[in-house]
């Protein structure tokens, strides 16, 4: 079993993780595998969008189920501004700009394979309220940007450091009143998550247990 320190710095590198065999991890700065870009295509909240993919990044062959869960239970506000923390190739973000065009969508990925083609993504669809960027969790925002919801389908096998990292991170920079949506396998934690949210939020509540996965709910109080 990899321990959090050590999949901090082999991910650091663009390294390769053991847990059990090989792989090259999505949740690395510069993937290490080769290129295979492809174009998938997926109904979400009664739209057809197309996504380019590639070797590298998270759910590359198809969106998976959680994210789609996520997508169609979220309560997405009528303007103000979103996150999308851990964009990937841009699914849940380009699907929040396209569908509240009055919203400013801001997506964050430390994937720089996955950044180029969430930016590639946003612009076939051609939105205008989206802003991408490269880097670790909220390095790359600005510091006084605060946000009235943040989505995300945590990095459960990058180990809990870094998923805490991103719900300290989400509370401290959620507005008043702002919420946290996460989907999280029932098997990969999704209980004790909530539990931590609970915790941090005094709130937290799941909206939807479909397939294995769980959305959760957090508010953050004024």
């Amino acid at each position: 079993m990899v321990s959090n320190a050590d999949w901090h710095n082999k991910r650091s590198r663009g390294g390769r993780a053991h847990n059990g065999s090989e792989f090259s991890h999505y949740f690395v700065e510069r993937p290490q595998v080769e290129h295979r870009p492809k174009v998938i295509c997926a109904r979400l909240r009664g739209r057809m969008f197309s996504f380019h993919t590639d070797k590298g990044v998270f759910a590359k062959d198809y969106i998976d189920l959680g994210t789609k869960r996520l997508i169609e239970m979220v309560e997405l506000p009528e303007e103000g501004d979103i996150l999308d923390l851990g964009c990937g190739y841009g699914v849940i973000g380009i699907v929040a700009a396209a569908c509240n065009p009055k919203v400013r969508v801001w997506m964050v990925d430390i994937n720089e394979r996955a950044v180029a083609l969430a930016k590639k993504n946003a612009k076939a669809c051609g939105l205008k309220n989206v802003h991408i960027l490269h880097g670790d969790g909220f390095e790359p925002l600005p510091e006084e940007l605060k946000f009235d919801a943040i989505l995300s389908n945590p990095p459960m096998r990058a180990g809990m450091r870094v998923v805490m990292g991103m719900l300290r991170g989400s509370h401290e920079r959620l507005k008043p009143n702002g919420t946290l949506w996460i989907v999280v396998k029932t098997s990969q934690g999704a209980k004790r998550l909530q539990r931590i949210l609970q915790d941090m939020f005094g709130n937290a509540e799941t909206v939807d247990r479909h397939g294995g996965y769980r959305v959760i709910k957090a508010t953050k109080r004024s």
